[in-house]
């Protein structure tokens, strides 16, 4: 792993910084293939979005000023990059500090397969999400407390994504992804009201199935139509497509997932 704050490789994080003490910050995470960040536009919004959100003031060219570090170390810039805006040092207490927020970008080199839809055993989870404060609805803080305890229980069923419904009894996304969820040969995706992230590939996915006339409505949905799920597929920045083969024990049609992957082509991402 390398890491650069303000496009300056550093080693290690200030005692005061307000992300550890907080979570005062926002984040993606993306794949990037020969020094290319995928669906950086996309990414880069994300990241506008949240400091508009948080109140973050922050220079964002400096993650293409770590391009350009990385590539004088890298023939072939292949990896995960997570790209965190945090607030910066601050006194005690709960007031903002005045200067600019630090943009890091932590860099993970590994060779990347390619882009594949899997299919995966998966379920809904007993533990439910909170309502999120209006502002903070669709922002990928770094507060990510409800998506650790998630995840434990989508581990201790063996499921490696799943389901997460609210305290009001909607279907939200997935752990670390978004939802696509098939219900009378009609695409749906979870609206995102109250809660859950505005990931990057879930606006992807839907662009493209505006763009090839595919219908994708987005609206509340509820759990009592889960037994009435045809289909369901997860995705995010680093996976385009998981396909639930099962939900709860219950078998689902993998096909109209993997007929949209080719369909919209999901293997190629710019």
């Amino acid at each position: 792993m390398q890491c650069y704050k303000n496009a300056e490789k550093v080693k290690q994080i200030e005692l005061l910084d307000r992300a550890f003490h907080y979570g005062d910050g926002c984040f993606t995470t993306a794949r990037v293939c020969n020094g290319v960040i995928e669906l950086e536009s996309l990414h880069i919004a994300r990241l506008h979005l949240g400091c508009e959100r948080l109140l973050l003031s922050a220079d964002l060219s400096y993650i293409q000023q770590t391009i350009e570090l990385f590539k004088q170390d890298h023939v072939n810039l292949n990896g995960t990059m997570k790209i965190v805006v945090s607030r910066g040092e601050g006194q005690r207490g709960y007031s903002l500090p005045t200067q600019p927020a630090d943009v890091w970008v932590f860099f993970y080199p590994q060779a990347l397969e390619a882009l594949t839809y899997s299919e995966i055993d998966s379920g809904v989870l007993q533990l439910a999400m909170g309502l999120n404060m209006p502002q903070l609805v669709g922002v990928k803080s770094l507060n990510r407390l409800e998506q650790v305890l998630l995840k434990r229980e989508a581990e201790q069923q063996g499921w490696l994504e799943a389901l997460v419904t609210d305290v009001q009894g909607s279907v939200v996304e997935g752990v670390s992804s978004n939802c696509f969820i098939l219900i009378n040969d009609r695409w749906i995706s979870p609206e995102l009201r109250y809660n859950g992230v505005h990931g990057v590939m879930r606006a992807e996915i839907l662009a493209r199935m505006q763009q090839q006339g595919i219908a994708c409505e987005l609206r509340m949905v509820d759990m009592e139509e889960i037994s009435r799920f045809q289909s369901v597929f997860f995705c995010n920045a680093l996976s385009p497509m998981k396909i639930a083969k099962s939900l709860n024990r219950q078998h689902l049609d993998v096909q109209p997932c993997i007929d949209l992957f080719y369909h919209l082509q999901l293997n190629q991402m710019q």
